[in-house]
């Protein structure tokens, strides 16, 4: 199970995923917003989304976990 984090604090501005979805590697799934610029999180890793833990407006700290990837 690998984690998407975020990459700095910011507001979810979109999640792009839901669970279930199939990813690829270097696929974004979530845009971070932050002093008025959108920053898309990709993810590493391809598989099945495993769990979404956030969704659009909440706040994040960098580091925090955005979504969980079931590696194929």
């Amino acid at each position: 199970m690998a984690k998407v984090t975020a990459s700095m604090a910011g507001t979810v501005f979109q999640v792009l995923v839901e669970v279930g979805a199939q990813v690829q590697p270097d696929e974004d799934v979530v845009i971070l917003e932050s002093m008025k610029m959108e920053v898309p999180v990709t993810t590493d890793h391809g598989g099945r989304i495993s769990a979404v833990h956030v969704q659009a407006g909440d706040f994040v700290n960098e580091g925090d976990t955005l979504v969980e990837v079931e590696e194929a």
